[in-house]
């Protein structure tokens, strides 16, 4: 190691750091320097904020280096621009305003599964700023992703997941990502992932998303195991998980009751929907109420005289849906769910008596 390219507290030298951008800016035919100074951009940059402020006007320079026909320059180019970007906005906008997004799509024609890997998460950093999403969704880059989230490696198919949940915000990507076809891969990595996972959190955070588009609904509803992959979700997921599995129910339900019902109950949803009314985030708890109410026969509230309580929505619903063990199950978590309401009012009851005990009450 050159002693003078590190001072005694391991930040890089002034020296260190304007010699290696006077190699990366060089005017060369000759890529070897250029490609030894975008690997020490790369390991200087690596957990150092300081530094990946101290390397941006190397940002073009690395961006050009993407175009070279040498497959080692793309790779050193490609890597220096990873590190540069992580949690760095300034850098993030740089990468893609300096033209980036055009070669990095290109390396995917490469058909190398680590160059790939490393341009899905340049692209997935890149995502997460929400000022380029559009710039990323137009680049031609979702097809790409999406053949990832099949194809890819485990850390590639993440990647891939996190980079179509960022831009999928803005809602022209969001067709974008539809053409593509994306649906029957994310009910894959669903039912091969721990649903607890977070990249299972991102697949249904994008689903709920795709579901807002018939053509989202109906992908979802003809791809054998796709409900079934949600509901699963919403029994067995982290609470955001679950939370957007019940939210991607509820917009089909409501975007078209009749026709995403049939398919929603046939899946065995009572049981974890009357789960998620007592146990869920506040947005789950509401979003399952709701859902229940409209996969009852009529989703309109009865008279007075017959109150529309959770119990009556559900014993609806269990009279109407098909196999003992699913009618079985609700009715057990129903009556359940009866037990724990009493048990919690009994222990209100008794936290309100001990509030004022007589010892405690003053005499005038």
């Amino acid at each position: 190691m050159d002693p003078n390219s590190l001072t005694g507290d391991h930040t890089p030298s002034t020296t260190t750091i304007t010699r290696t951008l006077r190699l990366i800016q060089a005017d060369t035919h000759d890529p070897f320097s250029k490609i030894q100074a975008a690997k020490e951009i790369r390991r200087l940059t690596k957990t150092s904020q300081r530094c990946r402020r101290q390397f941006s006007d190397a940002i073009p320079s690395l961006v050009s280096m993407l175009r070279y026909p040498s497959f080692d320059a793309k790779a050193a180019a490609l890597l220096a621009l990873l590190n540069l970007a992580v949690q760095d906005e300034t850098n993030k906008i740089s990468i893609v305003d300096a033209g980036a997004l055009e070669p990095i799509v290109t390396i995917f024609q490469l058909g190398d599964l680590n160059m790939e890997e490393h341009a899905t998460a340049l692209l997935a950093t890149l995502s997460a700023s929400p000022v380029k999403r559009s710039a990323i969704g137009a680049s031609g880059a979702v097809p790409f992703l999406v053949e990832i989230l099949d194809q890819g490696t485990p850390q590639a198919m993440m990647d891939a997941v996190m980079a179509l949940s960022n831009i999928s915000s803005e809602k022209d990507n969001l067709a974008l990502i539809l053409q593509s076809q994306p649906i029957p891969n994310l009910v894959n990595i669903l039912n091969i992932s721990k649903k607890s996972s977070k990249i299972s959190e991102r697949c249904t955070a994008l689903l709920e998303s795709l579901v807002g588009f018939e053509e989202g609904r109906v992908s979802l509803t003809s791809e054998e195991g796709g409900v079934l992959a949600v509901v699963e979700v919403l029994e067995r997921g982290s609470p955001q998980n679950r939370e957007h599995a019940v939210g991607t129910l509820l917009t089909m339900c409501q975007s078209d009751r009749c026709r995403y019902r049939e398919p929603i109950l046939k899946e065995g949803v009572i049981p974890g929907l009357l789960e998620l009314t007592v146990q869920g985030t506040p947005n789950s708890q509401t979003k399952a109420h709701t859902l229940l109410r409209l996969l009852r026969e009529s989703p309109y509230p009865r008279s007075e005289h017959e109150p529309d309580t959770l119990e009556n929505i559900v014993c609806d619903i269990i009279s109407q849906i098909g196999g003992e063990e699913q009618s079985g199950n609700a009715k057990q978590m129903l009556a359940d769910m009866v037990q724990v309401s009493m048990e919690q009012s009994l222990r209100h009851l008794q936290r309100r008596a001990l509030v004022c005990t007589p010892s405690e009450v003053s005499l005038k």
